[in-house]
């Protein structure tokens, strides 16, 4: 399981949102969990690699070594090209981290781009999963799955097989399941490769599972987790 953490709720806060994003990260690493940096981030290559020193360390300051938020992945936009994004692989896969480069997204806006037909064939978010497979194919672990992945939107399941063609090694993560509408019973395709394929990613319904279920905040978001979970793990035990 992983905890994904929304940057944008913490640099809101300024310095001390900093600090209190290393401080869950840190407590969320103890506690077993991967640290997933959801920040979108994507820029030229100069500012790319900065960006990912800030998310997984390994950069440098004339003072010394550049403390980053060592996270286990983070999210990527790739829009710029793939040497916008190729600075984050280099710099995460160096810590043995791992980058998920948005490709078909789950907000209704998505269609307005990511869907838009390219005069050579295909569709621009086919054409972003090229990009993905070509910059993780020097990634691939013991596992079988790489060290690049994909944001998958979980709320339009019907380009999950398609992703998954194109895209045979790289873990989905899989946002839009609970309040946008998914359902996990449509996600197989993503778990093809076994449990590790998908990251089933749902924020909203954990976050406010005591309303429904009742009980502690903390119980409640742990039973809805685990339901989830087993949700998910159930449908890579049929393929």
């Amino acid at each position: 399981m992983a905890v994904k953490l929304q940057l944008a709720r913490f640099e809101v806060l300024g310095a001390r949102g900093r600090e209190l994003l290393g401080e869950l990260a840190l407590f969320a690493r103890e506690q077993g969990l991967l640290v997933i940096a959801d920040g979108k981030r994507g820029d030229i290559d100069v500012s790319a690699a900065a960006y990912a020193a800030a998310l997984f360390g390994g950069g440098a300051t004339p003072s010394g070594p550049l403390e980053g938020l060592d996270a286990d992945a983070a999210t990527v936009n790739p829009l710029m090209g793939s040497d916008a994004v190729e600075p984050f692989v280099r710099t995460a896969r160096a810590g043995g981290a791992g980058v998920l480069v948005l490709v078909r997204t789950s907000n209704p806006g998505a269609r307005e781009v990511q869907d838009l037909e390219l005069a050579g064939g295909g569709r621009v978010w086919e054409c972003l999963a090229e990009i993905v497979q070509r910059l993780g194919s020097d990634g691939v672990g013991t596992s079988g799955l790489s060290d690049v992945g994909a944001v998958v939107g979980a709320s339009e399941p019907e380009h999950l097989a398609r992703a998954r063609e194109l895209m045979p090694r790289a873990p989905f993560l899989l946002p839009g399941v609970g309040a946008q509408g998914g359902r996990v019973s449509e996600l197989a395709a993503a778990f093809a490769p076994g449990r590790a394929g998908g990251l089933i990613s749902a924020s909203r319904s954990i976050a406010n599972a005591h309303r429904e279920l009742g009980g502690q905040p903390r119980e409640a978001a742990r039973a809805a987790a685990e339901k989830l979970r087993e949700q998910a793990w159930a449908l890579s035990a049929i393929r």
